[in-house]
């Protein structure tokens, strides 16, 4: 049930967030834009609302199918770890327990989700000639990628296999930690807002601890996620970084250190309600679910 549940969520939260990340995105690789307002006015006057949806559906379905694997992962390593240190898998985990759950979760996830993390920031950042209201012939080129599928292909053609994993060290390191801290921070704040005598608590504690959570993991990932997102879109935005610490320095040695938190109002705004939707739809569709099979 956890991997059904996670699956629902994952879909879910991925599709109603999927704007916020093309220009998140789009701010973290490319130094032509002035800030969040002008990169949205930009793509939108540009590409119009396609623009803003650039390998969505990659993303939903992946989404999908890592939010199932993570809490399924997560729930499983959990009750591994509780029944190997208690003695049962119901035992109640400690705070060392979930963020050793959360840490190994992301980074199982890596090996997973680093393919469709690059196809994602090289549609994202993809620039296609578009007339909102003008006819079809304006349209001088067509884009490079046609679409998700196309752009791994490419991307294998053009870089080999190893380009699918260009920048996973980077994304190894955000997922680790956020993960972990993801997972803590929501099960700190259920604990907390769960009424005395409960064993579980409301959904609206869910929501808000769910959008929490998301809030802070993202906060403490930002880092990280820029540096992700610079080295995978190497090669598009005329870049050469041979590594993490070189794509690191180098961005540090051009725009400062505050260019490892670009981004970050972006990632909290998206992170709130697409976190609150994750942890709200995964406990109903558990709650449900119990209640069914009774």
């Amino acid at each position: 049930m956890d991997f059904i549940a996670g699956a629902i969520a994952g879909g879910v939260s991925a599709g109603m967030g999927y704007p916020l990340d093309t220009i998140k995105v789009r701010i973290q690789t490319q130094t032509n834009y002035r800030g969040i307002w002008h990169c949205i006015i930009d793509t939108y006057r540009t590409e119009s609302v396609p623009g803003f949806y650039r390998g969505v559906s990659m993303t939903v379905v992946m989404a999908s199918f890592i939010s199932s694997i993570s809490f399924g992962i997560y729930q499983n390593f959990l009750h591994n770890i509780c029944k190997l240190r208690y003695g049962s898998g119901d035992s109640k985990p400690s705070k060392l327990d979930i963020s050793f759950a959360g840490g190994a979760t992301g980074a199982i996830r890596v090996l997973l989700i680093s393919p469709a993390e690059i196809a994602k920031v090289r549609l994202q950042i993809q620039k296609e000639p578009h007339s909102a209201s003008g006819p079809s012939h304006l349209l001088t080129s067509k884009p490079k990628y046609q679409g998700a599928v196309h752009c791994l292909r490419m991307i294998v053609k053009e870089e080999g296999f190893g380009g699918l994993y260009k920048g996973s060290l980077a994304l190894l390191c955000r997922d680790c930690h956020s993960t972990a801290t993801y997972f803590l921070t929501y099960s700190l704040l259920c604990e907390w807002l769960t009424p005395a005598g409960k064993d579980r608590p409301d959904l609206w504690a869910v929501l808000l601890s769910g959008g929490s959570a998301g809030v802070v993991a993202w906060g403490v990932a930002t880092p990280m996620d820029v540096i992700k997102s610079r080295m995978q879109a190497d090669g598009e935005c005329q870049r050469k970084y041979s590594g993490l610490m070189h794509c690191a320095r180098d961005s540090i040695r051009e725009e400062g250190v505050k260019v490892l938190f670009k981004g970050i109002g972006l990632n909290s705004l998206r992170a709130f309600p697409a976190n609150m939707v994750v942890f709200f739809t995964y406990e109903a569709v558990l709650r449900l679910g119990k209640h069914l099979l009774q």
